[in-house]
């Protein structure tokens, strides 16, 4: 039999007092989780615009790919797709419609700049391509 005394007792309440997060560690922690929450609030609008710009060209790809279009027509239903879709980072101007030999390469590459805290900002690339044949 093993018996306790009362400094076993106070050092096993000591213990079980001691575990858990100290409030200096669960302020670092949320700090550290709010800055990736504010990241991503950020970022969310930037990549719901790089989605609608991408439909717009893969419904002009599914409207014109294969029935011999012109570089006018595709223009023209690429200003309307990019006015329904409010699509308001880049206009039909920045978007490159390219002939080559197997029909026309539609490009839509650009930057994409929003701030984040401060002077801190972050810049996101997107690259979107379609090749719409004749």
């Amino acid at each position: 039999m093993i018996r306790k005394g009362k400094r076993g007792e106070i050092q096993n309440a000591r213990q079980r007092a001691q575990s858990g997060m100290t409030t200096i560690g669960f302020l670092i922690l949320a700090v550290f989780i709010g800055l990736f929450a504010f990241a991503f609030i950020r970022l969310t609008p930037v990549y719901l615009n790089y989605m609608k710009i991408a439909s717009v060209l893969e419904g002009l790809q599914q409207e014109f790919d294969g029935h011999n279009a012109s570089r006018a027509a595709l223009q023209t239903s690429l200003v309307r797709r990019l006015s329904v879709e409010s699509v308001s980072q880049i206009t039909a101007r920045d978007i490159k419609v390219t002939a080559n030999g197997a029909g026309f390469l539609v490009e839509a590459v650009y930057d994409h700049t929003t701030p984040f805290i401060g002077n801190v900002s972050f810049t996101v690339h997107f690259d979107k391509k379609v090749q719409i044949r004749r």
